[in-house]
């Protein structure tokens, strides 16, 4: 079985985010760079599909550079092969625009995405890419069991769980709770370093990331969200004070009562 994982380079959630000069993009001086946490459910779940059924997995990404990094990670972890398109600050639809171009020169019976990126939080590319190539797709997967090219999805839904089947080829998202991913090992280390990873340019695809048409947003302006303001402690010498004193400051300072 031929499975494709969709991966994100995002900063680590523990990175102290900072707007640039700018005002339309983030200082990247001291950012930590890391896969895209709902990623790292999809490559597991394509390492256990790989495990079960056989197949090879490939990791496939968008991104500068750098994101040389996070496909070397996941190729540590047990895929076989990566694929980098090389470019920076694509949107949503840029970014499914050159995967699903890619995608149509890789042999696939099924492709993994996270759910949604943490830094733009996002849910667009994974279904983009699906409606791009024409596919089935089964979003915020829980739980999934392949047999005879078809696929049973759990997918979490508001107030409970959905049961869905879908042919392959097909793509699913991941949601919390769909594995544990594991962490690589020294040897898995050593041999991603001899893995091969190709890298390629949105000119290779045929695609012009800069044409109007292959762009869904533009990001005017950046700012941080306003400082809170310091809360109150109300003192009173019993509960039915402070109760009253709290009526009493909804109703004269803050006037929603």
């Amino acid at each position: 079985m031929e499975i494709v994982v969709l991966l994100k380079q995002v900063p680590s959630t523990e990175s102290d985010i900072a707007i640039a000069e700018d005002r339309v993009s983030i200082n990247q001086d001291e950012i930590k760079w890391v896969i895209n946490p709902y990623d790292e459910f999809a490559v597991e779940e394509a390492l256990r599909i790989k495990e079960s059924h056989g197949g090879s997995v490939i990791i496939l990404s968008v991104g500068p550079e750098r994101t040389v990094d996070a496909i070397r990670s996941a190729l540590a972890l047990g895929a076989d092969s990566g694929l980098l398109i090389k470019a920076e600050n694509c949107d949503g639809l840029q970014t499914a625009k050159l995967l699903a171009a890619a995608l149509k020169a890789v042999p696939f019976d099924l492709i993994i995405a996270g759910q949604r990126a943490v830094d733009d939080d996002q849910y667009f590319t994974g279904p983009a890419v699906a409606e791009l190539l024409k596919i089935p797709i089964i979003s915020m997967v829980t739980k999934e069991n392949i047999e005879d090219r078809t696929i049973r999805c759990h997918r979490s839904i508001e107030g409970g769980t959905a049961v869905l089947e879908a042919p392959m080829p097909m793509l699913f998202t991941t949601q919390r709770g769909l594995n544990e991913p594991r962490y690589a090992s020294l040897p898995g280390i050593m041999k991603a370093k001899k893995k091969p990873l190709d890298i390629k340019t949105p000119r290779d695809l045929n695609i012009d990331i800069s044409s109007g048409e292959n762009t869904s947003d533009k990001i005017l302006a950046l700012h941080l969200p306003p400082a809170r303001k310091a809360g109150r402690i109300i003192e009173g010498d019993s509960a039915s004070e402070k109760a009253a004193e709290l009526v009493r400051l909804l109703n004269e300072d803050a006037k929603v009562l």
